[in-house]
């Protein structure tokens, strides 16, 4: 018998009531008809969606279509406001715009901008549409002329019709004013009134004794880059400190002597002067320069990378105008941009590219380079020359350094002087000089012409390197002790010489003045107690004149300058100068520069008459038999030829040419010249 089970354990529920059926049924309906209401909603939704879509798209475009309504009635409220702006000044008519279609913009950018600078008004804008559009008609070019008005062509009485005559000046006060804002020129102005006199005579003089007519004058650029504030430098200020003077008598002496030959100098300080000389000023006034053509334009290595940057892709149109002050000089191999870079040559002032000779030189260091030279300033006024005069010579030396640490060292040097006489000093302090030393300190120019005249002996003490003194010494009766280096120091043993662009060797602490020679200059080992007194007794023993080589006189550089200016092209391919007529050709043996060699026969060698020599046609004029030959940039001695197989090389890269290299198997021919006594730039034809 089965087992009862309950009701919830049946695999099956009971049959449902009638009554159940019908309320399933009711509720089912119910179900559908929200269902159906759900749908009706969703489609709602979905229509609403798209009006607002529609809507707001709808909304957009009435949007834009009311901003392009509201800019085109600003257009036209503006542009009559600029035709009413424009209309008004009854004097001023104006003329049609056709083919000035900046004028417009032009006039309203002047009517709010007219007084932010003032040469506007010094052209004569005054704020009035008539003085604007006369303003950017005729002395800018914006806008056409107004009716009745014409660009003058008269030619006021004092400016010359076509090129002005360059004439010697009789007085430097027209230069004043162009240095007169510039502190940088401070020191340089101050020089050049100390010595306007003997400017002035020097100019007389050279005047008296060579034809200086028929001379173009020049508008010339003066940049010296190491006085300006941008370069850091600071000389301009340490000048009245102690600090070094060489480079600042040089450029007083270059600007006095521009001016006195009768130039136009447009001395610069900065880079904004730079800029506004040379008319790459933007905005505002034109430049008064603008339409000034540049014939020339000195600066040293800081103020030539300093154009370069400014002029970017101009510079090679002022490349030939260069003119380099470079102290101790640049060779061709340290010049040439690649040779420089393969040979590891560059250094901060190598690889500037340009033509050896367009670097001016303080002392004729290499006849690669030109040389500039200075005004030793051997005579003052009247009245301080008669005072000199006046002044007795006593038994006294005077030490050349002015910063103390130029001292330290010497003391045993210094006492072998001292035994024989006083010393005098002109030092910053007194830290490392010996007691005995009476010490002047930092002194003026006056004050150290009148204790070298007081002198016997100007004591060198090896540092600083061919400065300006020693000569100033000579120029006022005083020998001059010149230590001897050794080993001679340059750029390959010397941390002072080490960034300077060139290997030449410098035996004493003036090269120049060592080769002046006895009785002026004394060679002395200021190491050897025994070599120092015999130059002192020797000094001691004789009486000499005061001696300055003219080259150094201000009618000297007046003469060189005036002859540089007139000849020396760095622009045309086909002008030579010195005079082809003076070209001595000679050879230089195995290891032999041209510059020894030239020199050995009492010449100089001339670096402008390579190309004459450099072919084998050149050479067979000159009896030198090429038996073969060939081109090449391999080495600075070219045109050279081998001796025993009388192989020629020639030079391909004329910026390689060198009077100063050598070669220990090559013998080398030498393009020479003759030269004038203490006028060594200049050949005897070439004035």
């Amino acid at each position: 018998m089965e087992p009862n089970r309950t009701e919830a354990s049946l695999p099956f529920s009971p049959t449902p009531s009638l009554k159940d059926c019908k309320e399933l049924r009711a509720f089912q309906q119910e179900v559908e008809a929200e269902k159906g209401k759900g749908q009706v909603k969703d489609e709602m939704i979905k229509e609403l969606r798209s009006d607002k879509v529609y809507l707001q798209q709808q909304v957009n475009h009435l949007e834009e279509l009311l901003k392009q309504h509201v800019e085109q009635e600003q257009r036209k409220t503006q542009q009559v406001k600029s035709e009413d702006e424009l209309k008004e000044g009854t004097n001023c008519p104006l003329p049609p715009m056709d083919g000035y279609p900046d004028c417009e913009g032009k006039i309203k950018w002047m009517k709010e901008m007219w007084k932010s600078d003032p040469c506007y008004s010094s052209y004569g804008v005054n704020g009035s549409l008539c003085s604007m559009i006369i303003y950017l008609s005729e002395i800018e070019s914006w806008c056409p002329l107004l009716k009745g008005r014409v660009i003058s062509t008269v030619v006021p009485e004092n400016l010359q019709v076509g090129p002005e005559p360059a004439t010697v000046r009789d007085s430097l006060k027209d230069l004043y004013p162009s240095m007169e804002n510039m502190p940088q020129y401070k020191w340089i102005n101050q020089r050049i009134h100390s010595m306007e006199k003997i400017w002035v005579e020097a100019g007389r003089s050279l005047s008296a004794k060579y034809n200086l007519t028929k001379r173009i004058a020049k508008q010339i650029l003066v940049h010296p880059g190491a006085v300006t504030d941008e370069s850091g430098f600071k000389i301009a200020n340490s000048a009245f400190h102690g600090g070094p003077l060489g480079e600042l008598v040089q450029w007083s002496d270059l600007i006095s002597t521009l001016h006195i030959l009768g130039h136009h100098v447009h001395p610069s300080a900065s880079i904004p002067n730079l800029k506004k000389i040379l008319g790459l000023t933007s905005g505002g006034c034109p430049s008064r320069h603008m339409n000034m053509n540049i014939d020339l334009i000195y600066t040293d290595i800081i103020g030539l990378k300093q154009i370069q940057k400014e002029l970017q892709d101009s510079w090679n149109n002022y490349k030939c105008l260069i003119r380099v002050l470079d102290s101790f000089g640049t060779e061709p191999d340290f010049n040439h941009e690649e040779w420089s870079r393969n040979h590891n040559l560059m250094g901060p002032f190598g690889g500037l590219h340009l033509i050896p000779m367009q670097f001016y030189t303080m002392f004729p260091h290499t006849p690669d380079n030109t040389f500039l030279g200075f005004v030793v300033q051997s005579t003052q006024s009247p009245e301080e020359t008669e005072g000199l005069k006046s002044i007795k010579r006593q038994n006294q030396a005077l030490v050349y350094g002015k910063r103390a640490e130029f001292w330290k060292g010497k003391t045993d040097y210094l006492d072998a002087i001292h035994k024989y006489l006083d010393v005098h000093g002109t030092v910053d302090n007194s830290i490392h000089i010996p007691s005995y030393v009476k010490n002047h300190g930092i002194v003026k120019g006056t004050e150290v012409h009148a204790l070298l005249r007081k002198s016997k002996v100007f004591v060198g003490l090896s540092f600083p390197y061919e400065g300006p003194a020693p000569l100033e010494a000579l120029a006022n009766g005083c020998a001059f002790l010149n230590p001897r280096l050794k080993p001679p120091l340059s750029s390959l043993n010397s941390e002072f010489f080490k960034s300077k662009p060139n290997t030449r060797e410098v035996t004493s602490q003036h090269p120049y003045a060592e080769v002046i020679g006895e009785p002026y200059v004394w060679m002395v080992d200021m190491y050897n107690k025994t070599d120092v007194e015999r130059a002192v007794t020797a000094i001691l023993n004789q009486t000499i004149e005061p001696y300055l080589p003219y080259e150094f006189s201000c009618e000297g550089m007046l003469q060189r300058v005036n002859v540089l200016i007139e000849n020396q092209d760095f622009c045309s391919s086909t002008r030579s100068w010195p005079p082809l007529s003076t070209l001595q050709v000679v050879k230089a043996e195995e290891g032999t520069s041209c510059k020894q060699a030239c020199q050995k026969v009492g010449l100089i060698c001339e670096p402008t008459f390579f190309p004459n020599l450099n072919s084998v046609k050149n050479l067979a004029t000159y009896s030198i038999d090429c038996q073969t030959s060939e081109v090449s940039k391999s080495h600075l001695v070219f045109p050279a030829y081998n001796r025993n197989s009388k192989h020629c090389v020639f030079q391909s890269d004329p910026l390689l040419f060198s009077c100063v290299r050598s070669s220990q198997s090559l013998i080398r021919i030498c393009p020479c010249r003759d030269y004038i006594k203490d006028q060594i730039a200049l050949c005897k034809a070439c004035i």
